[in-house]
């Protein structure tokens, strides 16, 4: 089973109907195989999700969040994880926004370095 916990993903393909962009970063937290997930930026003021890791890695879960007109947004999702040639994971994402779940839609998220999330110390 992959651990996703600590681990930092951004979106890198979204759908024509998806809210996540290239400025959406996720935080993953696992204990056992509960996942849960925060996630903002872009046209996401702040989104969460909820779900399971299955043995192959694969995760399903629910999500919520609320863009910047101020609606509440939700849906289920199922991710497949690849791992890359560095070593890190990338997510293709099956999911459908309830309300629409006659359009399944697809999205890939990819795990970024700490590297992304440390803030630069610049001396004089």
């Amino acid at each position: 089973m992959v651990n996703y916990n600590g681990r930092r993903f951004v979106s890198v393909k979204s759908s024509e109907n998806g809210e996540t962009s290239s400025k959406t970063y996720f935080t993953y937290k696992q204990e056992d195989d509960i996942l849960s997930a925060t996630y903002s930026g872009g046209d996401v003021l702040k989104g969460n999700m909820i779900g399971i890791v299955k043995e192959d890695g694969s995760i399903e879960f629910t999500y919520s969040h609320i863009n910047r007109k101020h609606e509440i947004k939700s849906g289920k999702c199922s991710s497949t994880p690849k791992t890359l040639p560095d070593g890190r994971i990338q997510l293709f994402e099956r999911w459908n926004g309830f309300g629409m779940e006659e359009a399944e839609e697809e999205s890939i998220v990819e795990e970024v370095s700490d590297l992304v999330f440390t803030p630069q110390i610049i001396f004089n």
